[in-house]
Order: C-alpha cells, then structure tokens, then sequence
C-alpha cells in the first residue's frame, strides 16, 4: 500500500500527531493503539548496556529550519511550505559556529531542515564553516535546486565549497518518487542531479561528493544498500546518464508523518513488530547518537535527528546551546525510546545509512 500524499503539514491540519507528546504516547502503547511491544531500553539492558553512553563530540547536526518547498508523505520532521516560522536566526547560527570552532574533536558539520537551503542565513554559514576547515554536508531534497531561479546555482556553489550533498530520492521510477514526494518531484529531482553532474559531483576524481537516501515507500524495511546501489546507479546512468557516489538506505522511523501513515493505513502494529523482529544487536555501537549532536532551529540540543523530532531532549544539565559546555554533555546517557527499534532493525540505520 503506497503512501497517501499530503499537501499540508499535521501542524497546520491540528492533527493531534502534531503534538509529540502524544506520539510518544502512541508509540508507548498508551494512545490509539492497544498494541504493546518490548521496552527497547530493558532490550538493550539485556545486553549489557544498562544505559548507552556517547563516545565523543564528532558530528554537529542542525536542522536549520522546518520549512520546505515540499510536503512529503513520509516526513520525519513534518515540514512543508506552511513551516515558515521555525527558521534558525542568525544568532543562533552564530552560537554554533562558536561550539564548533572551539571543540576540536567535530570533524563533521551536518546541515539538515526541511530544505535548509530556504534559511536566509544557509549560504553565510557554509561559507564560515568552511572557513573552519570542516568537512560540510548539505541534506538537499533536489527539488529546491529547480523551485526558483535563486536556487540554480546551488550546485556550483556547494562544488565551490566543497559540501558533500545527500539527497533523496525515493526511486528511479517517476510513479513511485511522485508518490511519495508529490507530483513533478522526480522529474525536478532529475534535472538537480544533471545540473550538480554538471558541477562534477559524483564525478571520479573531483572530490565532489554526491549521496542519494533511499527510504521504503511502504510499512516495510529497506532492501540490502549494496543491492539497491547497484541498481539506483544502473538505471540512473542507462535512462538519464546521471552518476553518483553512495546510495544511503534509510528505515522510515514511526514519528510524525509516517506514523500517520501507519496509523491511517492500520500497518502500525504490524510494521513496529517488523522493527521489533529485526532487531539487531551488532548496530548499538554504530548508531549515530553514540557520536552525533543535533541541534533545533531554536537552539535545543538532542542526541540524534529523530530524538528531536520527538522533543527528547539531551539528559543533561545543559540543554541549549547558549549553555553549552562539551564535558557535561558528554557524560550524558542517550535518550532511549520504542522509536529506536527502527535505527536498529536489520543491519541498521541512521543518516549515513546502513550500519552493519
């Protein structure tokens, strides 16, 4: 059953699923589903991981804003074009500059939204990053590239910095991607990805990176990366002449959107026991929030992406950026919730795709 497209956030809708309390109660078995499944803290517990602590300070992670010229039907962060308020200012982007100038062990800096591109502040703070010397990378829906004028010289911009680009895209058919992500999406998506081969991206030798996200369309996990790539590579290059380097497999999370999804098309229980079946224990070193910060666009600070989605907060005395102090938060314990069954299904999942 393919995902039913939205044209609105569940925001703007006042759909209850907006408010994350409640999807925490969803998941936790206490609202609109019966279904209880196991505990994933007593899960890994049973391991030998009576909590899960961070290994250091590698990743800095922003989602710079939730607005987005696209409303996709499986988003995590539930952005769209009515997101316009939710916009990182320049200040804040500032007291981030300062963090990762001053903690030497942030190597990675990782831009992220809706479409971050649409913050007025996004092209000044990859420059200044990369006056740090840090490597930058730009989560970019492709579409933005083609959405205005003003974003067509996006690709020589990032080739001119050096930003690493991921992007999504859902599949090499039209059918399926405008499913997912809207009517004309694939085609758009298409023409980005000439335009950033024009550049050089995915291009031996340049040093140009570009990287496509693959999430399932459905309530089911993802197929072998190593398999899809082979083929995503295949066909982009035999029907479009289009290259790239990496294709990242990512599990659909049951958080906003998606979890509407779930709840609407009655996959929910059925999907969450997927996650729960799949658990693998080989992927609890390798998930990201082990090296990874996450910061909102009104400065809070979280363990991973999907964490912040939720509204999890980091455990630790220092919450917020304008109080940031890199030793107390490292001796924080990750927040931990049934959500992260789906990071740690098969052979895992997180921003850079599989894990095992």
């Amino acid at each position: 059953m393919g995902i039913k497209q939205r044209t609105k956030s569940l925001k703007s809708r006042k759909d209850e699923l907006s408010d994350t309390f409640f999807q925490l109660k969803v998941l936790n078995g206490k609202e609109m589903v019966d279904e209880k499944f196991p505990n994933f803290t007593e899960k890994i517990a049973n391991l030998g991981y009576p909590s899960l602590r961070p290994v250091g300070i590698e990743i800095f992670q922003l989602n710079i804003g939730k607005l987005c010229n696209q409303t996709c039907a499986h988003c995590h962060v539930d952005a769209g074009p009515d997101r316009k308020e939710e916009n990182m200012d320049r200040a804040t982007l500032e007291k981030c500059l300062e963090i990762i100038a001053s903690v030497p062990s942030i190597h990675t800096v990782d831009i992220t939204g809706g479409a971050p591109e649409m913050n007025p502040h996004f092209r000044w703070f990859v420059e200044e990053v990369s006056k740090l010397g840090k490597k930058i990378i730009d989560r970019c829906n492709l579409t933005i590239i083609m959405a205005n004028p003003k974003y067509r010289d996006l690709p020589q911009f990032f080739a001119k910095h050096k930003v690493e680009v991921v992007s999504s895209l859902p599949y090499f058919s039209k059918k399926r991607t405008d499913s997912q992500r809207g009517d004309g999406v694939f085609e758009d998506s298409i023409k980005a990805l000439q335009l950033l081969n024009e550049a050089g991206y995915g291009k031996e030798g340049t040093g140009l990176h570009l990287h496509l996200v693959y999430n399932p369309s459905g309530a089911f996990l993802p197929a072998g990366q190593a398999t899809l790539e082979a083929e995503f590579k295949r066909q982009l290059q035999r029907k479009y002449d289009i290259v790239f380097n990496s294709l990242f497999a990512i599990t659909n999370l049951p958080i906003a959107r998606f979890l509407d999804y779930l709840l609407e098309s009655g996959n929910y229980e059925e999907y969450m026991q997927k996650l729960v079946d799949a658990f693998n224990p080989g992927t609890v070193d390798g998930l990201m929030c082990r090296n990874t910060l996450s910061v909102s666009w009104d400065g809070y600070i979280y363990d991973c992406d999907f964490n912040q989605m939720l509204d999890l907060k980091v455990a630790s005395p220092v919450q917020h950026i304008n109080d940031f102090d890199a030793e107390k938060i490292h001796k924080r314990d990750v927040v931990l919730n049934q959500h992260c069954y789906g990071c740690t299904a098969g052979a895992g999942s997180s921003c850079g795709g599989e894990i095992t």
